[in-house]
């Protein structure tokens, strides 16, 4: 089953310097693993290829259920140094919350995951 991470997770952002900062939380504590497990440096770091020069990490927060991503590279300097339209970062949690991942159907149930949204999940390919 593919699910887009918005309909498992919220998520803020914002920036630190040149750096911007996602954290990524589970809608529901028995959905924490399913993340950990989905949402690696690795696919984040494709996920926005071509929009961060720098690396990827990640850092689990399992008592508040979330995942925190620093995009190093992602800001061109930072807010006062940038000409890009979001300086600060805010859009990066938006960004991530639109990455699909694959959950194999037994998973899913047993999760009580919400059924796909199958036009999103199109349109965000």
């Amino acid at each position: 089953m593919k699910v887009q991470l918005v309909d498992l997770a919220h998520a803020r952002s914002g920036d630190k310097g040149d750096t911007a900062n996602v954290g990524v939380i589970a809608l529901k504590p028995e959905w924490y693993e399913l993340l950990t497990q989905s949402v690696t440096v690795e696919r984040v770091a494709e996920h926005f290829r071509g929009m961060i020069e720098g690396d990827v990490e990640r850092f689990e927060l399992p008592n508040l259920n979330a995942l925190n991503f620093l995009l190093h590279g992602a800001l061109d300097g930072g807010g006062t140094l940038s000409l890009k339209t979001d300086a600060q970062g805010k859009v990066y949690s938006t960004a991530l919350l639109r990455m699909i991942i694959d959950v194999p159907d037994a998973d899913a149930a047993r999760l009580g995951l919400p059924a796909a949204n199958s036009s999103r999940v199109a349109k965000s390919r």
